[in-house]
């Protein structure tokens, strides 16, 4: 069904209908509730480049992945947001486009993409403290959601986080409460804002128990299912070994919950473990009991609300920065129990 055939079929000039399909204010309601209807009816999908001619936009949104030797983007939490975030594009009836870069020439790509306007707008994707993307993105006037906050940016910008700081306070402070004094933080790397932001906090709660930090217990590395595993043997193999681990991510606890085991040691008895970003779609926490204690937040739910908030700055420009954050949930699993008593 192409546009010239629905036209004929409701007896209507290929503009109007157009003009009624795109929300055009000069077309009658009835004539739009019309042309609607018919138009699914007949399963009627407009093209997108026609689209694009009739409205002055791309329909379109991008998003631009690094290729870093230091941080890799892709992986089970990136593909979590983009599930959600291209839920809320179809339904609006906008594509995606993702492109993939190198660390340096962001700049470029990010100039290239405004200049040619094949987008509409664009999600920032792991902001660091200071991210020269959000001052860029300003420069060039193209609508732009943050994933995540960048500290150290003064400037007013769009973003939508989790409340890291909160999460992070709360799981040290169960696992202080547990009887833990000897906990150790496996985060991701700390020049990221998040990353930034759980450490500060896991930090703040130790020394507020009068606990001193314990450089030997930090780890600031990607967060993978070896490095989870290599940091968590290292660690273990201490003197006074940690009997607790606070991880960034469920891909590292599981590497951890491997060197537990290959330690001889018990999860949840011997060793307590307690994770963030349990949520994932193709990585569930166990079934009816989840598997780790865990700071709970989907990052799928955030791929749809950034999203959302983006499309909502497209289609009103003068809407001032949008700013939204996500609690976190403490979820108990099987992970953590009180303090070993140690001679």
């Amino acid at each position: 069904m192409s546009l010239k055939k629905l036209s004929e079929h409701l007896n209507l000039s290929q503009t109007t209908v157009s003009r009624a399909l795109n929300g055009y204010p000069e077309v009658s309601e009835k004539t739009r509730e019309r042309v609607q209807k018919a138009a699914q009816e007949l399963n009627y999908s407009p093209n997108a480049r026609a689209k694009g001619l009739a409205t002055g936009r791309a329909h379109a949104i991008g998003h631009v992945i690094p290729v870093s030797t230091q941080h890799e983007m892709v992986n089970p939490v990136f593909g979590d947001f983009i599930a959600g975030a291209g839920s809320t594009y179809s339904k609006a009836g906008y594509e995606m486009m993702i492109s993939l870069v190198d660390d340096q020439q962001q700049e470029k790509l990010y100039r290239d993409i405004c200049a040619r306007r094949n987008v509409d707008g664009i999600i920032v994707h792991g902001p660091t403290m200071n991210d020269p993307r959000i001052g860029l993105l300003t420069e060039l006037n193209m609508p732009f959601v943050v994933h995540g906050r960048a500290s150290n940016v003064d400037i007013p910008y769009s973003w939508l986080d989790t409340n890291n700081s909160r999460a992070f306070r709360r799981a040290t402070d169960f696992l202080l409460d547990l009887g833990h004094r000897r906990i150790a933080l496996l985060n991701g790397l700390e020049f990221m804002d998040y990353a930034f932001r759980r450490r500060e906090s896991y930090a703040s709660a130790l020394q507020k128990r009068g606990i001193a930090l314990d450089p030997a217990l930090m780890q600031s590395t990607e967060m993978t299912e070896i490095n989870g595993f290599l940091s968590a043997s290292e660690m273990l193999s201490m003197d006074v070994p940690p009997t607790a681990f606070l991880t960034s991510s469920m891909i590292t606890a599981i590497g951890v919950r491997r060197a537990i085991q290959a330690a001889g040691l018990e999860m949840g008895k011997d060793v307590s473990v307690i994770t963030h970003d349990d949520d994932l779609g193709y990585l569930k926490n166990g079934h009816d009991v989840p598997i780790f204690t865990a700071t709970r937040s989907s990052v799928r739910a955030a791929g749809v609300r950034a999203a959302e908030l983006l499309l909502r700055l497209i289609a009103n420009p003068t809407t001032g920065p949008q700013h939204e954050i996500i609690e976190a949930e403490l979820i108990i699993g099987t992970s953590t129990g009180p303090a070993p008593q140690r001679p």
